[in-house]
């Protein structure tokens, strides 16, 4: 064992847990249950020069020196520190009004997800919820630095995030949605009570000062120098053609020109025509491309009406998957994986189990519009959140052995996302779609992540308005535009990160072809699985050359 390799990648990961308090807590790492993190340009700076010497430090490690596993954890370490210090050097948070995964919106889906096990650990949120309003305090001085910088996010980002400050205000504090955490098992009724009434307390003397104090310096200093929404991208920035190049090899973790990429979205939206014709016919009776479009975005008999079923429909995709999964996987997690309905947050997403083992994997949907999810796209939602996707994918990584921590949680999101996409196809393969129009979500969800390509270079490297954004996905896609609209919202406040998905998905389909090229009759679709799966999170690079040293191809 490189002794200076393991101690370098515990740092890093101890690290990682002080500076990410609220991730640590997510884990069950209670060693900073009291904290919050710190949004300020210092704190910033100090972690951008951390972030740097653990890459020095690790590129002067000889990889000719190491083990196989060694070299992975290296390349891991080096892309991960490397790649946040480069984002963070673009000062997203100058630009973070985020209707969608900003702070404000995603706290309310991880408060029930805290793992509060002890009376210690309930005490110490308490403290980390009074913490939250310096932490609010700093994410708008940090909006305040990029308004002096001239680098402000669009009007419409800034409106849809005042509006739902404003409804989170508006709202009773004795049903605010923080109040929504669990308690120790320890407490009794009187214990809970009093426990809740300490939160409450802070949430009227802290929080929601602070969440005004927020939202008046977003309505009232970032709004009037808001870009307006028909430049929506990176591209009306000073600096926007340098920051979504980093952009862009972040959430890839391969070398890719943005126009590339776009091309590459304008092949796969085409490839799809011919899919979407056939299953046209099989289901709806026409191979005509709008008419199809149409039928399965505006047909009410086609889309939900309530949460309980979406969530109902997503448990028995689930039933299928996990009953299937053994034939294709040589190794399954032990933990299980549920299904949550959330009023926020993106449309659907997923967190891992805790590594203490006290709250399993659950995939979210977010049902407070059911009607944006067609009947058709429930099942290949599930698979890629749930199993085969997300679930099999980072409930093993956490419970590997032998690998550093950090690994076992580190995200490269190409490969987690490649990974999710990938198996909406594999769940083709595997026969778990139940028909032919659940297998038109299949498509469907093809045309979300190959338009993706499309529109997310189209705004933030081409400079495309929103209003060409939605107009692509209209004429290529069945989405309904209230997913549309939200869609593009997402890729404007999070430039890059949906390049991930089909990008991702191309590269392991091309290494298992690959594979499958160079091992003949001796191909083993479990082997081949096993060994994507078997070593955490890692850049798309580091992925190809572990297959290939798996199966012997050049």
């Amino acid at each position: 064992m490189n002794e200076e390799l393991h101690r370098l990648g515990e740092e890093y990961w101890e690290y990682s847990l002080e500076v990410g308090p609220t991730t640590a807590l997510m884990l069950g790492d209670h060693r900073y249950d009291d904290r919050m993190e710190d949004a300020s340009r210092a704190a910033e700076d100090a972690h951008i020069a951390r972030l740097r010497s653990f890459v020095a430090a690790a590129e002067a490690i000889d990889p000719t020196t190491l083990t196989p596993d060694e070299q992975v954890t290296r390349e891991v370490l080096i892309f991960s520190a490397r790649t946040e210090a480069e984002t963070d050097e673009t000062r997203p948070a100058e630009l973070a009004v985020n209707p969608a995964v900003g702070f404000q919106a995603m706290l309310p889906v991880m408060v029930p997800q805290f793992p509060v096990e002890l009376p210690e650990h309930a005490e110490a949120l308490v403290a980390k919820y009074r913490a939250l309003g310096p932490f609010f305090d700093q994410m708008a001085e940090r909006l305040r630095e990029g308004v002096a910088a001239g680098r402000t996010p669009t009007d419409l980002m800034v409106d849809k995030t005042v509006a739902q400050l404003d409804a989170y205000l508006a709202s009773s504090p004795a049903e605010d949605v923080l109040l929504d955490v669990r308690a120790p098992a320890a407490f009794d009724a009187a214990a809970v009570a009093k426990w809740k009434d300490q939160l409450l307390d802070a949430i009227i003397e802290t929080i929601r000062p602070a969440y005004q104090g927020y939202r008046d310096v977003v309505a009232n200093e970032v709004r009037p120098a808001a870009r307006p929404v028909d430049k929506p991208g990176l591209y009306w920035l000073p600096d926007g053609e340098a920051t979504y190049a980093r952009c862009v090899y972040r959430y890839t973790s391969l070398p890719m020109d943005p126009r590339e990429i776009h091309e590459i979205g304008r092949q796969q939206i085409a490839r799809l025509d011919e899919e979407y014709r056939v299953l046209g016919q099989a289901v709806l009776g026409t191979t005509d491309l709008p008419e199809i479009y149409a039928t399965l975005r505006d047909d009410p008999e086609l889309h939900f009406d309530s949460g309980p079923e979406i969530v109902a429909a997503s448990e028995a995709a689930m039933a299928k998957a996990k009953a299937a999964m053994g034939d294709w996987f040589g190794r399954l997690p032990q933990t299980d994986c549920l299904v949550l309905e959330t009023p926020s947050g993106p449309l659907a997403f997923y967190f891992p189990p805790a590594a203490d083992g006290s709250r399993p994997g659950t995939f979210f949907v977010n049902t407070s519009d059911p009607a944006a999810w067609g009947r058709f796209e429930i099942e290949a939602m599930a698979f890629h959140e749930g199993i085969p996707g997300h679930h099999l994918q980072l409930a093993i990584a956490q419970e590997l052995e032998g690998i550093p921590e950090f690994r076992k949680h580190e995200g490269v999101t190409a490969y987690a996302e490649g990974w999710g996409l990938y198996t909406e196809r594999l769940a083709d393969e595997m026969g778990l779609f139940t028909s032919d129009l659940e297998r038109m979500g299949m498509l469907s969800a093809d045309s979300l992540r190959a338009g993706r390509l499309v529109v997310d270079t189209g705004m933030h490297a081409l400079g495309w308005s929103r209003d060409e954004a939605i107009q692509y996905f209209a004429d290529n896609s069945p989405l309904t535009m209230a997913t549309i609209e939200g869609e593009v919202d997402r890729y404007i406040g999070l430039p890059g990160q949906a390049l991930a998905y089909m990008i991702g998905r191309l590269e392991i389909l091309e290494l298992r072809a690959a594979a499958e090229a160079a091992m003949g009759p001796n191909f083993d679709i479990k082997g081949f699985h096993d060994t994507v799966l078997g070593s955490g999170m890692v850049p798309l690079e580091t992925l190809g050359r572990m297959v290939r040293e798996w199966s012997g191809a050049a």
